[in-house]
């Protein structure tokens, strides 16, 4: 492992705490060393108090910062004094600790400080670097990983027996480290946890730990542990329809919508087809910072009863007099390994879903690396259990933080590179759905840079582009639970006696033909919602009402919205609902220059605002205004509600 120290621009710095910013991202920025949200850091810095008296801070990473990222603000500033006082306590619960740690620390806007602040108070080194190396994991998690870490370190690292984070383990630190430690010191295990390193100065700590990484990355190597064979695998494409039924039985057993995507890389689909992947992946995850995330064990294969009522058994088996058992426990899984499949990940977001991914691509590397030294050994599933059920877990799922509308569900908007649905996208998206965005424009592709956008070129006629669409839905969010049909074409004014065959067809294909492949090709996914499926259609007042020289554009919206419909009446039985929405004279689209809005406006007579706002409320339509009613109609409030039409007009008296 190489250091990535840099004496010009640590010589920018000024301070301790900056300092230990900088070392901090370079820790973060490694994933073999923390991985999203995972490791600690800490500085000790003597400053002066409201009256003037000095006193020693512990400057600890605060709860939610990731050290790749994290700022000063992420660094919550508690008093030394206090934090020794509690170390020497016998008994702590680690809800009356987080509430200790919050009562001194010196900064109220602060974050809540790490469960490890104490841990870092009793250490007697200014900078403390707490990390969760992939080398060292593999190392501790075999049969004699203690012996093979003494073997490595000698006595330059103090050893700690695996205790559960918390008080607990900030007192058994207490308890053995003195003794343990000498001038000579220059780190500490704590195994199948992680590794610690300090120093008199944030560049002393950090590059430690590199050099004890390393050591242990250079083991590994000369126990042919650490090159994983190069995989046999090649990948075929496999029959993807069953992933939103799955989809559909874990959210089920999750008991709301979920995220599911599916990674299929030579790597994972090597290890997901091992003949001893029930032994190696039915034990338990690689170190406790992973179990919140991925939670215990991995599903092997798509038998979810089985996996649940496993799940089930062993909740009962560690915790019989659980106060609320049903609330307490959650059996669906974050991580199925497939033969076929490959490694699927769950979440409530992209987001998670990545992260979840990332942590158990790790683990799979950690896992063989193990068992290529001497055999992969993970903590018994009492220690696994006690941090998936730890208080301080059971305290954040208790909070009534109400989640965004559509956390983990998945809507696909049609015509979403520009105007009425670049709006839909927008409102779907900060209402928390992951958004699949469907236009001929390119542009989609790199329309919002969000883990939970995924932007395809598509032309809606060609059935072949289609169906390679929705399987990149399938494979990156794992099913559909809402779609906007907004995708439409509206021709140049021509009379009807002047209307040729192939306009004709071509606005019926683009208006029409599309949206009925679409809704047919649709309906599987959107009968296995989580939630029951949702279609809105962006209709046009052209339904009812049409004009002059619109002929093609009108009948096809027409039909589009009898064939809307007919849809309200076959698929109610299936639970999905279908609503429309009739929208006029909404202006801010790429149809719409500033050249055409005033000739437009002086063949009436007109200002350009006027034009704008010729409707019964005098007031201007925008496409968000159009995209929020579609977000809504996929909402709560018209949960009771199928086969409507709204129109977005400000009042027409054709319409009304």
């Amino acid at each position: 492992m190489k250091s990535l120290w840099n004496d010009s621009e640590a010589a920018q710095l000024t301070d301790d705490l900056s300092l230990r910013v900088y070392s901090s991202r370079l820790l973060g920025s490694d994933p073999a060393l923390v991985l999203h949200g995972g490791g600690n850091t800490s500085v000790k810095i003597a400053q002066p108090d409201l009256f003037g008296q000095e006193e020693e801070i512990l400057y600890v990473k605060g709860s939610g910062w990731d050290l790749a990222s994290i700022q000063v603000e992420g660094f919550t500033p508690v008093r030394m004094e206090p934090l020794l006082k509690l170390g020497g306590l016998d008994e702590l619960s680690d809800m009356e600790m987080v509430n200790q740690l919050k009562t001194h620390q010196t900064r109220a806007s602060a974050p809540t400080a790490s469960v490890e602040a104490i841990l870092h108070a009793l250490l007697p080194y200014q900078y403390v670097d707490h990390t969760h190396a992939d080398s060292l994991i593999a190392i501790c998690n075999t049969p004699d990983g203690e012996a093979r870490i003494r073997e490595i370190y000698g006595d330059d690292l103090v050893i700690i027996p695996y205790v559960m984070p918390g008080f607990d383990l900030a007192r058994e630190v207490a308890k053995r480290f003195p003794r343990a430690a000498h001038r000579g010191t220059v780190g500490m295990v704590l195994m199948n946890h992680g590794l610690f390193s300090f120093g008199a100065s944030a560049k002393e700590s950090y590059e430690r730990m590199i050099e004890l990484v390393t050591r242990a990355e250079a083991y590994l190597q000369a126990q042919d542990a650490w090159e994983l064979p190069e995989t046999q695998v090649i990948p075929a494409t496999p029959d993807f329809s069953s992933i939103p039924a799955i989809r559909k039985q874990i959210c089920t057993a999750a008991r709301r919508p979920m995220i599911l995507k599916s990674y299929r890389s030579p790597q994972v689909l090597d290890f997901c087809r091992r003949e001893d992947l029930e032994s190696l992946a039915g034990q338990g995850p690689a170190t406790p910072d992973h179990v919140i995330r991925t939670k215990r064990l991995p599903m092997l294969g798509r038998e979810l009863h089985a996996y649940t009522e496993a799940y089930r058994e062993y909740f009962e088996t560690h915790a019989p007099q659980a106060r609320n058992p049903v609330q307490m426990l959650d059996p669906a899984p974050r991580v199925m390994l497939d033969r076929e499949l490959g490694m699927l990940t769950l979440g409530k977001s992209a987001q998670e879903v990545d992260i979840v991914a990332d942590i158990y691509r790790h683990t799979i590397e950690i896992i063989q690396r193990a068992d290529r030294l001497g055999g992969w050994r993970a903590l018994p599933a009492k220690a696994i259990f006690d941090v998936e059920y730890w208080e301080l877990e059971q305290a954040k799922l208790g909070k009534s933080d109400k989640p965004p509308r559509f956390q983990g569900e998945v809507a696909m908007i049609t015509g979403a590179a520009s105007g009425i649905g670049r709006a839909c996208a927008e409102a779907m998206l900060s209402r928390g759905a992951a958004v699949v965005g469907l236009d001929l424009d390119p542009a989609i592709e790199g329309l919002f840079d969000a883990p939970g956008f995924l932007g395809a070129a598509c032309d809606l006629t060609d059935p072949a582009a289609l169906t390679q669409a929705l399987q990149q839905t399938l494979l990156n969010f794992g099913g559909l639970d809402m779609l906007v049909l907004n995708a439409g074409v509206f021709p140049g004014g021509c009379a009807v006696a002047e209307l040729s065959d192939d306009e004709w067809r071509r606005v019926m294909q683009i208006n029409l033909d599309a949206n009925l492949r679409l809704l047919r090709e649709c309906h599987p996914l959107l009968k296995l919602a989580p939630n029951q499926g949702r279609v809105v259609v962006i209709g046009s007042k052209n339904v009812p009402a049409p004009g002059m020289g619109a002929a093609a554009y009108s009948a096809s919206k027409a039909a589009l919205n009898q064939l809307a419909r007919i849809v309200a009446l076959e698929w109610a039985a299936d639970g999905i609902r279908i609503n429309s929405l009739h929208p006029d004279a909404v202006f801010d689209t790429g149809l719409w220059s500033q050249d055409i809005l005033e000739a437009r406006a002086a063949h009436y007579g007109m200002s350009v605002k006027a034009y704008k706002t010729r409707n019964l409320l005098k007031t201007e339509i925008t496409s968000r205004d159009v995209a929020e009613l579609a977000a809504e109609l996929c909402g709560p409030l018209f949960a009771k509600t199928t086969a409507a039409q709204i129109p977005v007009d400000g009042g027409n008296e054709r319409v009304v």
